[in-house]
């Protein structure tokens, strides 16, 4: 009875000093959001209704694209980098368990058969034993608590840092197809283009063959056919480069990758922009920025923790006897307990660099974080900014298209009268072709703008699907 008084007080003060916690109080830094973005209040560009002002679910169903949909489920299937993040994540999950074990006591066993021989007995003994060792550190002041916090808080992060990995490639996907489509519309205007130029050359040379033309305006009309026709190969190159790219991205070889041609169909969805204010919760950077700074902080009360002393409880137990027949007998028992603390009285501050250097890297993390935020809604009121731009540049694009058409249909008619020279002929052919050309880069812009702003707002992610300290802890790979 006397024995285990002491010790119940001894557990009973444990419990009580493990529940402190020498570490800052972590809070996420206040950013101030704008009431609204300054871009969505001017008019120029189609906008999603009111209710619906958070992008869901798979956001690229927007567009109504089969090919694209099959393309982007084909991202989270076969891409690499997501896979390697995927992995990274299951990594940092893995510390988590590797730092909630120090909560609990580790106990291991040796058990040893030993025959020996001395000169004094002039004979052999042999030495049974089987031992129980335990061992246990208290979490006295948060070592342990801010340890398990921080690895937590960085697989937060690392989370975070997947989606974001995985919105940046769909986007990228998306962008590239695009970009892609639009290179089918160049050339099937060039193609267009070309038919065109065929048929003004073989006017040029009847009207010469006639004795109305000249050869002149033969030569003239052969090279910018050639020279169109040597425009249209060369968007082969950038369209094989798209292409190749979609098929890094989906996670498949470029050599046995291909996707069929089809003219670009610009039409960009309405995109629900919302509230300044949920773009913090929107945006997997930013969460991932954000959990950096509370696990920043916790490394901070890791560094602390080591003023304070270290208290180890320490356990043995178990049988040992010089005879097999007696070894696990209670007179062969063998055990015994106590604590040990161990304190560092002088380390040159060591211990006060350490805080120091933990809690300059968690004012690192501060600025990152509001570094990230401040680059969000730059990016959203720039994708915003070009949707509105290009909305209307395209309408007085379409308008300068029209009026080249219109100007080359007179320059061909004053032609055929003989009125003017074939050279306005070309200057007009030429200044529709570009006018065209401008029209559906215009178009491309646009549609990959509405992909930036869609990346930008985060894709239909909510900080709500990080997952859980307890999650982490509780599912497998």
């Amino acid at each position: 009875m006397t024995r285990a008084t002491p010790l119940c007080g001894i557990a009973a003060t444990l419990c009580l000093l493990a529940g402190c916690n020498v570490g800052p109080d972590y809070n996420a830094p206040a950013m101030e959001t704008p009431a609204a973005y300054k871009e969505q209040s001017t008019a120029g560009w189609k906008v999603a209704q009111p209710e619906d002002d958070v992008l869901r679910g798979k956001w690229w169903e927007m567009f109504s694209d089969a090919r694209l949909n099959a393309l982007e489920e084909q991202v989270n299937v076969s891409n690499q980098n997501i896979a390697a993040a995927t992995a990274s994540f299951f990594a940092a999950r893995a510390l988590v368990k590797e730092a909630r074990s120090q909560y609990f006591p580790t106990v291991t066993t040796s058990p040893s058969v030993t025959l020996q021989r001395s000169p004094a007995s002039k004979g052999t003994s042999t030495d049974y034993s089987l031992p129980f060792d335990a061992t246990w550190q208290p979490d006295f002041f948060g070592r342990i608590q801010n340890t398990v916090r921080s690895a937590a808080y960085g697989a937060q992060a690392s989370a975070a840092d997947l989606e974001n990995i995985r919105l940046t490639i769909q986007a990228d996907v998306a962008a590239d197809y695009f970009q892609l489509r639009g290179q089918d519309a160049l050339t099937q205007l060039l193609e267009s283009t070309v038919v065109a130029l065929r048929r003004s050359l073989d006017l040029t040379r009847s009207l010469y063959e006639t004795g109305i033309g000249s050869d002149e305006a033969v030569a003239q009309a052969e090279t910018l056919l050639e020279a169109t026709r040597a425009q249209d190969v060369a968007l082969g190159i950038q369209r094989a480069q798209f292409e190749h790219a979609i098929a890094m991205l989906t996670g498949q070889a470029a050599s046995r990758f291909s996707i069929p041609i089809e003219p670009l169909d610009a039409r960009p969805p309405a995109i629900p922009v919302g509230l300044p204010s949920r773009l913090l919760e929107r945006r997997p950077d930013i969460a991932a920025a954000e959990r950096l700074m509370a696990q920043a902080n916790a490394q901070i009360g890791i560094a602390t923790a080591a003023y304070y002393p270290t208290v180890t409880l320490s356990a043995a137990a178990g049988f040992e006897s010089t005879a097999l027949s007696t070894w696990f007998t209670w007179p062969s028992r063998i055990f015994s307990i106590g604590p040990a603390a161990m304190e560092t009285l002088f380390d040159a501050g060591l211990r006060q660099a350490t805080v120091e250097q933990f809690s300059a890297q968690y004012d690192a993390t501060v600025a990152g974080y509001r570094q990230t935020v401040l680059a969000a809604f730059q990016q959203i009121e720039d994708n915003l900014a070009a949707l509105r731009i290009l909305s209307v540049e395209i309408q007085y694009q379409d308008a300068a298209v029209k009026a080249a058409d219109k100007t080359l249909a007179l320059a061909m008619d004053r032609y055929r009268l003989g009125i003017d020279p074939y050279l306005n002929v070309i200057a007009a052919q030429t200044a529709l072709l570009s006018n065209q050309e401008a029209l559906v880069n215009l178009q491309i812009q646009q549609m990959t703008a509405s992909v930036g702003l869609i990346e930008a707002l985060g894709g239909g992610w909510d900080a709500a699907r990080i997952p859980s300290p307890g999650r982490l802890v509780s599912e497998g790979p």
